[in-house]
């Protein structure tokens, strides 16, 4: 019971902390609307359970212990956000305030902006990883250390899928809609600004 409540406390505290998911998830929700933003939140939940299922194999220790192989990833997951953050500094605010869900994003396309945004996350690679070394137990029967990774997984959907029902609430969306020359650059310079700083940390 214990280990339980370590790894929920843990992963909580994990989610709920703003960064590149969140970020994406209110863009997502904001421009297309909610059905957007709720596939963006459970692409952040299958980028979850990559980071888990190679974390169970063993794979996470070695791509925590190898600075080439972490370097890679964290780079990569740079290279991502920046790509994504200049796309929406730059983009055209020509969306009328029409409260309909956009087309602008195809299912597949939301999906994948959440999913790559969190399987190419260094941080997400550490907090798996650390939960599972510094917390799980080398006796938890693998269904548990299974249990765990799914829970972090329905823990990030639960969370984003809220961010995403609130930024795509009809008043609120409305009003950022109209102001969407402003917002699609303080998002883009945020996702640049992550993917910079990811990109320089050591």
């Amino acid at each position: 019971m214990t280990e339980l409540l370590a790894v929920a406390a843990i992963t909580v505290l994990a989610v709920v902390s703003p960064g590149a998911d969140f970020a994406m998830v209110v863009r997502n929700s904001y421009l297309y609307g909610r059905t957007t933003g709720v596939l963006a939140a459970a692409g952040v939940a299958g980028g979850v359970l990559v980071h888990v299922t190679y974390t169970m194999l063993g794979v996470g220790l070695l791509i925590a212990s190898s600075t080439a192989l972490f370097t890679a990833v964290k780079l990569a997951g740079a290279a991502y956000l920046i790509y994504i953050g200049v796309r929406t500094f730059l983009a055209r605010a020509d969306l009328d305030v029409d409260l309909s869900d956009r087309p602008g994003l195809s299912r597949s396309g939301a999906l994948r902006s959440g999913f790559l945004t969190n399987a190419l996350n260094p941080k997400t690679t550490l907090f798996v990883v650390a939960t599972f070394t510094q917390v799980v137990g080398p006796d938890t029967a693998l269904w548990q250390q299974a249990g765990y990774g799914l829970f972090m997984s329905a823990a990030h959907l639960g969370w984003f899928a809220l961010v995403a029902l609130f930024f795509s609430h009809s008043r609120l969306r409305g009003a950022m809609l109209r102001r969407q020359k402003a917002l699609n650059r303080s998002i883009g310079s945020v996702l640049v600004g992550l993917g910079v700083t990811l990109g320089l940390a050591r």
